[in-house]
């Protein structure tokens, strides 16, 4: 499986930025889609993620911000980012598991760079 995310850029506080990922290859074996980020010094953590049965999953910091969606004919899932704040700033990651929950995720795609400027 190969991911490719697009759709970074910089951006001003309260701002919004849509990134996508595209999945090829083996995408059969995709079960649940994510999007991971990792703030300059900090450890990567999980944004946001979704089932192939369209559950979502959010981490408290962008709850009711950050929308995350799927397009299974299209085999790309896309994060929809409103009211962006600094702390937002990050290299963001798509990720994808055969699992439906999973605790670790299987493929990763290149990072793109998310800045928001106060």
């Amino acid at each position: 499986v190969q991911l490719q995310a697009s759709g970074g850029g910089s951006v001003q506080a309260g701002g919004s930025l849509r990134l996508s990922c595209v999945a090829s290859g083996s995408i059969f074996s995709i079960s649940t889609m994510g999007w991971y980020r990792q703030p300059p010094g900090k450890q990567r953590e999980l944004v946001a993620s979704a089932t192939k049965g369209g559950s979502t999953n959010y981490a408290d910091s962008v709850k009711g911000r950050f929308t995350i969606s799927r397009d299974n004919a299209e085999n790309t899932v896309y994060l929809q980012m409103n009211s962006l704040k600094p702390e937002d700033t990050a290299v963001y990651y798509c990720a994808a598991s055969p699992s439906v929950y999973p605790r670790s995720y299987n493929y990763w795609g290149r990072g793109t760079q998310v800045t928001v400027s106060s």
